[in-house]
């Protein structure tokens, strides 16, 4: 299942919205302003985010303009009520992938969700490959020439979401609350237990490795780069 955040200060939009994507079969996040998108993509991986312009605090080309400048790839659909011709230019030119003026035509807006997984390669695989690594997310499976693996959820979950932003540092208390959830029982060293069995699993591997920076957390980062 995908995951998609929606960023819209209207209520009655954010709702209609979340329906209408809920029913298409995707789970769905929600943000009222840009500064709430960033923390919520900080604590989980988003494979689109449909974002208005006219937000609080940080409207959407703003969001979009910090997201691309810090290497986040996903794919961005403005929908908003600003038409004109340069407003659609400020928007492509901060980093959207498409746009579209409200009210959005329900059926149309899924049609174009579904383009740009699939031109972002992530509907078809959603997957990650470097180099002769292969990381299967339907299939919580890792393969590489003859070799293939299915790890437990948790440790590929975990891998999944360092390779999916390389050198970008995780924090231990950010990893617990995503696929533990804040309210766990697990004890603290639960994350260093998961982070030290995909050390042992993939030590031989020479497209990446998984460090820890003292004080801060966890990173993956390709070795050949």
């Amino acid at each position: 299942m995908f995951h998609i955040l929606v960023v819209e200060d209207d209520n009655n939009t954010s709702r209609l919205m979340n329906a209408v994507l809920k029913a298409g079969g995707y789970l769905v996040f929600t943000a009222k302003d840009g500064v709430e998108a960033l923390e919520i993509l900080d604590k989980q991986h988003i494979d689109l985010m449909i974002a208005d312009i006219m937000l609080p605090d940080m409207d959407g080309y703003e969001l979009t303009k910090q997201l691309r400048d810090n290497n986040y790839m996903l794919p961005i659909l403005m929908v908003t009520a600003k038409q004109l011709p340069a407003d659609k230019r400020k928007g492509f030119i901060a980093g959207a992938d498409d746009y579209m003026t409200k009210p959005a035509d329900e059926d149309e807006m899924l049609l174009r969700i579904k383009a740009l997984l699939r031109r972002a390669q992530i509907a078809a695989d959603h997957k990650i490959i470097i180099g002769e690594v292969t990381l299967d997310y339907d299939s919580l499976a890792v393969s590489r020439g003859k070799i293939f693996q299915t790890l437990p959820p948790k440790e590929f979950y975990i891998l999944y979401k360092l390779l999916s932003c390389p050198g970008k540092i995780f924090t231990r208390s950010q990893l617990m609350d995503e696929f533990w959830g804040m309210d766990t029982e697990s004890a603290d060293n639960t994350v260093n237990v998961h982070i030290n069995r995909l050390r042992n699993r993939f030590s031989g591997y020479p497209e990446f490795e998984i460090l820890t920076v003292r004080g801060l957390g966890y990173k993956a980062v390709k070795k050949n780069e």
